[in-house]
């Protein structure tokens, strides 16, 4: 038996874009442990790459920026599951419009704003209340953030406030799922990534290579290491652990007065 034993049980993963997407690395980390994935992507496009990365694997199509699409997908899961219920649930979705290119944060546009909270916050809340009853009485939702939302990463924008929002309804969540279940909520928080989501924001590469020269190793954290943490808190040995955000950066965040970087400035 596996130590996070997670043999035959059933989890869905939600935001699998490519083979470079944190939900691609979870779904890969749970099979390995012997799980059934099943996969909620955004389009059609989406769904075929799943089907090559995981064909094994159920795959279903869900906007989620549309709720109705959500309660379709419910549904169509329900039927695949014939009366099982789900281990444990994976949001790993995001998105921010830089259509526009780097803006201040003060010039966010309102509806630039709206769309982010509700597609990459709102949606978590909504997977969670219209999956309740599929959901095992000691299931785990884990999503995605990032190592911290109080630096202001100008490129980041503002999304840095959206997941601040995710990451406070986590507590929300585990206190409102408690009247009927033993449900728990918990988010990954890595540092810099080499994802393709991450691409599409203006400067990343600088930042990220930036965050390799503060991070400890010198080395960025792997998307591995990130899917390997939520693993691990989608399993009962993390069962002491809700409403927490792992961070996941390999010490970058209590670096920034490496002497090499410092040396970068004065010398």
């Amino acid at each position: 038996m596996s130590f996070l034993n997670l043999q035959d049980k059933v989890f869905a993963v939600f935001g699998l874009a490519n083979r470079k997407s944190v939900a691609c690395a979870i779904a890969a980390a749970l099979v390995d442990e012997g799980a059934e994935v099943i996969h909620v992507v955004r389009s059609e496009e989406r769904r075929q790459a799943a089907e090559k990365l995981f064909p094994e694997a159920k795959v279903f199509i869900c906007d989620v920026e549309e709720e109705g699409n959500i309660i379709r997908v419910r549904d169509e899961i329900a039927g695949h599951l014939g009366g099982r219920k789900l281990a444990g649930l994976v949001h790993s979705i995001a998105y921010a419009n830089y259509s526009e290119g780097l803006q201040p944060f003060h010039a966010t546009l309102k509806k630039d704003f709206l769309q982010a909270v509700d597609i990459s916050c709102f949606s978590l809340i909504s997977l969670c209340n219209h999956f309740k009853d599929h959901l095992d009485r000691d299931a785990s939702v884990v999503t995605i953030s990032i190592s911290t939302t109080r630096m202001a990463a100008e490129n980041y924008g503002y999304m840095a406030p959206v997941k601040a929002a995710l990451e406070s309804s986590l507590a929300f969540l585990a206190k409102s799922f408690s009247s009927f279940s033993r449900v728990r909520f918990n988010a990954v928080c890595p540092g810099l990534l080499k994802t393709s989501a991450s691409a599409g924001i203006p400067g990343y590469v600088d930042s990220y290579l930036f965050a390799e020269t503060a991070t400890l190793r010198k080395a960025a954290v792997q998307t591995r290491e990130a899917a390997d943490v939520a693993a691990f808190l989608l399993s009962l040995r993390s069962s002491g652990i809700t409403a927490q955000c792992l961070v996941v950066d390999a010490g970058m965040g209590i670096n920034y007065f490496d002497a090499e970087i410092v040396a970068k400035v004065v010398g």
